[in-house]
């Protein structure tokens, strides 16, 4: 039986079950089900992963070609970048729905089970999930990349439009790269934190905050590795300043946004009394 609370409205049973329904899920329980998911994750075998991967980096290929056809309809003006960014947004929506293995959303998934079972067989599972997964998102990343850069897909204005949008992205120092990763990993990680309870509106968040990492050029190990290695791929850019310009730096960073600006602080107030 509830207790009655003084100065509150007097409220009838099925009042309040419903009021407790509608109230927001505590930090503890978004842990628990982040937690179980890395769990799960770290019980899948490494040929599984690798497969899960391998499809992730080849979905998020339409990130690129989606942002490419909307830019390539779109005029030159200050604005143009609002819509066209939505394009971003489309390969994480492939990935997170189709239950594909993104490198940044393992950022964090893993470290919740290997911050409360510290030992050094728990951290060689975690470093394997970690290697395997950004390993074949990058063959995914490089493949599709190069259809895109060495086929006739897509019309030559659309093919324009992806050069475009590599350049941009190529163009950071290692250390804006870095730190725009961190950015970058603390969003997508955090949208990871807030997908378990989002339900009806899982697309919306997805969309809402890669868009955002979109808008503000943030950079992104695996999104934004196919539009560098496409212009590898067309011979735009060199290899080497593609790999330790742009992935090297941005892999770094999403780690470090991930990892301690996310799965640490969110567990901290989990196990803090």
């Amino acid at each position: 039986m509830r207790e009655p609370i003084e100065n509150k409205l007097e409220l009838s049973d099925k009042e309040f079950a419903e009021a407790e329904e509608r109230s927001a899920l505590s930090a503890v329980v978004v842990h628990e089900a982040v937690r179980l998911e890395g769990e799960q994750e770290l019980q899948r075998s490494s040929a599984a992963l690798f497969w899960s991967g391998l499809a992730a980096g080849l979905s998020m290929g339409f990130s690129l070609v989606t942002e490419g056809l909307l830019r390539s309809k779109l005029p030159d003006v200050p604005w143009r970048p609002i819509i066209s960014k939505l394009g971003y947004s489309v390969g994480f929506v492939l990935v997170v729905l189709g239950r594909q293995q993104l490198f940044t959303e393992n950022t964090l998934t893993p470290i919740l089970p290997l911050m409360l079972h510290r030992s050094r067989a728990m951290l060689r599972n975690v470093l394997r999930l970690w290697g395997v997964v950004l390993v074949a998102n990058l063959v995914g990343a490089v493949a599709i990349a190069w259809v895109l850069g060495n086929t006739g897909v897509f019309r030559p204005e659309v093919r324009r439009a992806f050069g475009e949008i590599g350049r941009e992205s190529l163009n950071v120092s290692f250390g804006l790269a870095a730190l725009r990763g961190i950015f970058a990993g603390w969003l997508i990680a955090f949208m990871v934190w807030l997908l378990p309870f989002s339900e009806a509106f899982r697309v919306v968040v997805i969309v809402g905050v890669t868009w955002l990492v979109g808008l503000a050029q943030l950079t992104h190990v695996i999104a934004g590795s196919v539009e560098v290695l496409y212009l590898a791929a067309t011979g735009a850019a060199p290899i080497p300043r593609v790999v330790f310009g742009y992935i090297t730096p941005t892999l770094i960073g999403n780690i470090v946004g991930g990892v301690s600006l996310v799965a640490a602080l969110n567990h901290a107030q989990v196990v803090s009394k």
